[in-house]
């Protein structure tokens, strides 16, 4: 039985499809019963028939980007150096979860790029550009563009030498990027609900694409959740990029920037210099991580 290295480049589930070195796809399966493979992951496989393997061994990982809560983890991908968190001026979109997507980057080392698509809707893009501004006062780069109108050379200069990751919550454009950037990607796309002001799931599973000899894209599904129970404390609070020259410098060196006496963060926020919305989330972040269940 023959062997080869290979890169996940789809994962549905625990069958994932595998590009090895020879330039052959393989659908293949993992040994355990459990998976821990991701798109992104680069792997050994063992053939057992034309276009099908089993994944013997998973190569160590320069970067794995997940999120998880207090009862089950979920794999996002592998191996990336960039984040391109998607917003949009519709649907409507969550400054939280960009804060959350950002902690999770800078846990890992990843740079994160934010991504304002569709502003070609004039009329919601000050409110947008509001919503963004927490961000760039702290140097996280934000792109305008409209994928729609073609406005796509940009985001390939930002993504060359990269292999970056788009992730965001559903209906903010990231399929019609993919689509844009590699015409025959054939990313599924579907409009927003102006009812709900939600985008509908369209992306049903991590893929990653070639974009160049030097850059690739994983396009993720959309997600309305980030939750970040595997994270140390210490991992959430040097997420906050404002708060790292604070760190260290409360009275007490286990406070929670809640309401004990001496706490430099809460001071420097009441101050107005940290930006109250960014506060809230590290606030909430905190007390998830205060309350998940220890064993």
């Amino acid at each position: 039985m023959s062997t080869l290295r290979g890169t996940v480049v789809a994962a549905f589930g625990r069958q994932y499809e595998v590009l090895g070195q020879d330039g052959e796809t393989r659908l293949c399966f993992p040994r355990a019963k459990k998976s821990v493979i991701a798109c992104g992951d680069h792997v050994q496989v063992a053939e057992t028939a034309p276009g099908q393997g089993v994944i013997e061994k998973l190569i160590e990982r320069d970067s794995l980007l997940y999120r998880a809560d207090a009862f089950k983890e979920k794999l996002i991908a592998a191996n990336v150096t960039q984040v391109v968190i998607v917003t949009a001026t519709a649907p409507g979109f969550s400054d939280e979860l960009i804060s959350r997507c950002i902690c999770a980057s800078e846990s890992q080392g990843l740079q994160a790029l934010i991504l304002l698509n569709k502003c070609d809707l004039s009329e919601r893009l000050a409110e947008a550009r509001h919503q963004l501004e927490p961000f760039a006062a702290l140097a996280y780069p934000v792109l305008e563009l409209s994928a729609r109108q073609g406005d796509i050379a940009v985001l390939r200069d930002h993504l060359h030498g990269h292999t970056s990751l788009f992730v965001g919550q559903s209906g903010m454009g990231k399929s019609t990027l993919t689509n844009a950037l590699i015409p025959d990607a054939g990313a599924d796309t579907r409009e927003i609900s102006t009812a709900l002001d939600s985008g509908k799931h369209t992306t049903t599973h991590a893929r990653l694409y070639q974009l160049d000899a030097d850059s690739r894209l994983i396009d993720s599904p959309g997600l309305q959740a980030f939750g970040l129970a595997h994270l140390a404390r210490e991992e959430i609070e040097r997420g906050f990029r404002e708060l790292r020259p604070l760190l260290g410098q409360c009275r007490f060196r286990d406070c929670w920037h809640d309401n004990e006496p001496g706490c430099v963060v809460r001071t420097a926020y009441e101050n107005g210099d940290i930006h109250a919305r960014r506060f809230g989330v590290l606030r909430k972040l905190l007390d998830e991580h205060r309350a998940l269940p220890r064993y």
